[in-house]
């Protein structure tokens, strides 16, 4: 049972230290609290089909992109100077609002 209860330890702090030296969850990622506007140096443009994202930065930010629909977008790493692409925002009333921080695997 002992040899049980150390090898259960040992891979709980494996699993730590993985998650902890994650750059997915580092926070070093992340140049604001989640869910703030993303700093002035994150731009986009966006049409119909494409909201492309640019991280002109010196540091790595986490974005997503905020429609006036509430339409879903992945959180992005971007280190400085990347370029991602979203999806557009369709036809209709939909348009991008904005950017924000937030933490990858989250949102």
């Amino acid at each position: 049972m002992p040899h049980l209860l150390a090898r259960a330890a040992a891979t709980a702090a494996a699993a730590l230290t993985v998650l902890l030296t994650s750059p997915a969850v580092s926070r070093a990622a992340i140049a604001d609290p989640p869910g703030t506007p993303a700093p002035d140096c994150v731009h986009h443009y966006a049409d119909r089909r494409h909201t492309t994202v640019v991280n002109d930065c010196d540091t790595t930010v986490s974005v997503t992109v905020d429609h006036a629909d509430g339409q879903w977008a992945p959180c992005r790493t971007l280190a400085p100077h990347d370029v991602a692409t979203f999806a557009g925002y369709g036809f209709g009333e939909n348009r991008v609002t904005g950017l924000r921080t937030c933490l990858p695997g989250t949102v």
